[in-house]
């Protein structure tokens, strides 16, 4: 179990922030975590129902929401979610990179089409996130950027051969930017979550091997549980926020002490 979220404390409070695969998992959590700090939200989702139940809830909350349907992939749709921020609320503060896919197969499981599909959504999708963005922060001055690694993007596991590359992208893309824009006012940082109980996770035990592959993976983990979407969203708060204006370039597990081993 985790502890009760803290209170909020206005943290991005008047900040517009454009959040990457919104509509689930951790960027659900990241969205009414940012929300109950005070930020003016842009959600972009490729599940369009999805996005527009979550903006709903928001709005009802008092959150300032626009919503874009599409794929992180394609660069139009990115640009137009990016637009979509920008001619709301007049710039753009934060961008949290994080909407990607998770398959599980080793190396001889996984077909050509597959390591494209994942590299297109894990890589070029947050490439084009990043480009994006930082082309409307340069207007304003600066800004935040908290990207999605994993802890397959920093040290290697089985049956992600396609995912585990796609997040050391994740992990490279994070240390480039930061050193590329860190004049121009652009903190560029990640973090790395361990195996965390989205609803992909929540989905392994009804597939093969699935139930053993998630009891195995829980053991893994020195704190002995998985993480929750919640406890992600904290560490991205924190690094999307002024609380972090002298970080950047750093990549945050987030993974019970699975890294330390």
């Amino acid at each position: 179990m985790t502890d009760p979220a803290p209170q909020a404390l206005g943290r991005l409070r008047g900040k517009a922030c454009l959040v990457t695969g919104a509509a689930a998992g951790i960027g659900r959590a990241t969205a009414e975590l940012f929300a109950r700090e005070g930020a003016r939200l842009a959600l972009f989702d490729v599940n369009a129902a999805a996005l527009e139940r979550l903006a709903d809830e928001l709005t009802a909350s008092g959150a300032e929401v626009t919503t874009v349907a599409g794929d992180v992939s394609q660069d139009a749709d990115v640009r137009q979610a990016v637009d979509a921020a920008v001619g709301r609320f007049g710039r753009l503060d934060v961008l949290v990179a994080n909407a990607g896919i998770i398959p599980l197969s080793d190396a001889l499981e996984t077909t050509p089409e597959e390591w494209d599909a994942v590299m297109a959504i894990d890589g070029r999708g947050m490439f084009l996130s990043c480009k994006h963005a930082i082309a409307a922060m340069l207007e304003t001055g600066g800004g935040s950027i908290v990207c999605l690694s994993s802890i397959s993007g920093l040290a290697g596991q089985k049956r992600q051969a396609a995912y585990g590359p796609a997040k050391f992208v994740a992990s490279g893309i994070t240390k480039h930017l930061a050193i590329e824009w860190a004049d121009r006012g652009i903190r560029v940082n990640a973090v790395a979550p361990g195996t965390i109980r989205t609803d992909r996770v929540k989905q392994l035990p009804d597939e093969p091997g699935g139930a053993e592959y998630l009891a195995t993976i829980e053991q893994a983990h020195p704190m002995g549980r998985i993480g929750e979407p919640d406890e992600v969203a904290r560490a991205i708060l924190f690094l999307a926020s002024d609380e972090a204006s002298f970080v950047t370039g750093a990549i945050l597990p987030v993974d019970g002490g699975f890294l330390a081993q």
